[in-house]
């Protein structure tokens, strides 16, 4: 198939776009991560499908992939709660550095002993499998009621282990001799400490100018907030950093700043990070010739055992030896490695730097993250259950508050809709105590709007609007949050203030 015009190419791209949304659906009902049904459709319209697109450019498949990754980290880190992994900070740290040399040289040894592989290709296979990706764990471990600080550490180290694998496949795929170790790790740090740095004051500043400055328009909140992410990306990479952990360090500063009409900048990121995914896959499934798999099948295989049953384990039980977390935890975080496009993308790096069996690596990465993808993703939630490691408190949902600034009344207004699992259900109005300065002033019930009472029964579907002056603005939302979570009596038997 060939197109010709652009009328052709829209016509495609719309198509492509229509079929993608739909098969949410699918991956939604089956469990099974998205990346799949999205690398089935390139495949499909691809080389040996019905579409018969002839596509090979992996360098423009990278830089692509590059694009939607920074997206995908981005809008990861908008949804990534602070209270949530501040305290699984140090072992997805941990996990993220040691864990990696580990899976790295586990995953190499089994490649070159078991497959036969050479050593530079089984050590690019090892540093290429060994980042968890972000998009297969976002999308799943989001559908799973776990505990907080399960999904704090995988969301965690899905942020930030891409940085150093990302420094190990480039440092393997060099023409020529590999640096030293010590050499390696040196680089690894100082990209790693430039990436914080960035990330973080990127972040911060952001923050504070869109907190402090009026936008003419609500749509220009998340443009602006993308925009200030994405830059962290640029900056850091210019720098010589880590630009992948500098994105996902300041849209997470950016996603825990109460900034102004988050609701609405939680949407626009989240279709972003779909479109990121859409196109990205389906792009894979183009690059992919599937008749040359089959030799590659098994190796692929083999290989994805020793990671899967002996690599992750390993290198989850020694990364969190010091955190004494249960083996229950470990067990599931050892299943939960999920890989998807990002072992995918890195498998383009020495194929564009001209590395000898590169079609080879690229093939095995490719299988084995479909395989064994297909295997985890649904399982995920059962294994889940049969450890008993279920989230009771799961079922509470979280208020999404729309603040827009009132600049020249110094003030906020505050809307948000009661959720169908939120606790605050039959909580009278007067029981909410908002601190002094604000006030729930509309409720809109059944199409209808009404000024409640302080005995006003709220229930759930109810839109309330609560109008909080400066001083109180973040005390105010606290408080909501928390009587969703807790009901009535938060404050009083354990429950804080912020809801945690």
């Amino acid at each position: 198939m060939t197109v010709h015009t652009l009328n052709e190419l829209l016509l495609v791209c719309s198509l492509v776009l229509l079929v993608a949304v739909a098969a949410v659906r699918i991956s939604s009902r089956s469990g099974l991560p998205s990346l799949l049904i999205y690398l089935g459709i390139g495949i499909a319209i691809g080389q040996d499908g019905i579409g018969n697109v002839v596509f090979d450019n992996a360098e423009l498949t990278q830089v692509i992939g590059y694009a939607a990754l920074v997206v995908i980290l981005a809008e990861g880190g908008l949804g990534t709660k602070w209270k949530q992994i501040r305290p699984a900070l140090p072992a997805a740290i941990v996990l993220s550095l040691v864990g990696v040399a580990i899976s790295v040289g586990v995953t190499a040894a089994g490649a070159h002993y078991l497959v036969g592989l050479e050593w530079r290709q089984a050590l690019l296979i090892g540093a290429v499998v060994s980042s968890t990706d972000a998009a297969a764990v976002f999308s799943v471990l989001r559908k799973v009621p776990l505990p907080s600080r399960i999904t704090g550490v995988l969301e965690a180290e899905s942020g930030f282990n891409d940085a150093p694998v990302v420094i190990l496949v480039v440092a393997f795929a060099t023409v020529g001799p590999v640096d030293q170790w010590y050499v390696l790790l040196g680089k690894i740090a100082l990209e790693l400490l430039i990436g914080v740095a960035i990330g973080l004051s990127v972040g911060f500043l952001g923050a504070y100018g869109l907190r402090h400055v009026a936008l003419p328009a609500s749509g220009l909140y998340p443009i602006a907030v993308m925009a200030i992410a994405v830059s962290a990306y640029a900056a850091g990479a210019m720098a010589h950093g880590s630009g992948f952990l500098a994105v996902y360090l300041a849209a997470m500063v950016l996603g825990n700043a109460k900034l102004p009409h988050w609701p609405a900048t939680r949407g626009f990121a989240d279709g972003l990070g779909w479109i990121a995914q859409i196109g990205m896959f389906v792009l894979l499934g183009l690059l992919v010739t599937p008749h040359e798999l089959v030799n590659d099948f098994w190796p692929a295989v083999v290989i994805g055992l020793v990671l899967t049953m002996v690599a992750r384990p390993l290198e989850v039980f020694l990364s969190l030896l010091p955190f004494r977390i249960p083996w229950q935890e470990q067990a599931l975080m050892s299943w939960a490695g999920l890989r998807g496009a990002v072992p995918i993308i890195l498998a383009t790096i020495p194929m564009v730097t001209g590395i000898e069996g590169s079609d080879r690596v690229f093939n095995i990465v490719f299988v084995l993250v479909v395989v064994y993808t297909l295997v985890q993703g649904p399982t995920l939630p059962w294994l889940a259950r049969k450890l008993e490691l279920g989230d009771s408190d799961a079922g509470a949902a979280d208020l999404g508050i729309e603040s827009a600034p009132l600049e020249k009344l110094r003030g906020h207004l505050l809307s948000f809709a009661i959720p169908a699992a939120s606790r605050m259900h039959g909580v009278e109005v007067s029981e909410l105590r908002l601190p002094p300065g604000a006030s729930v002033t509309l409720v809109v019930r059944d199409a209808k709007s009404f000024v409640p009472l302080p005995s006003t029964v709220l229930r759930r579907g109810d839109e309330l609007l609560v109008v909080a002056t400066d001083p109180v603005r973040d005390a105010a939302e606290a408080r909501l949050r928390a009587v969703a979570r807790g009901g009535k009596l938060a404050g009083w038997l354990g429950t804080g203030s912020n809801g945690g």
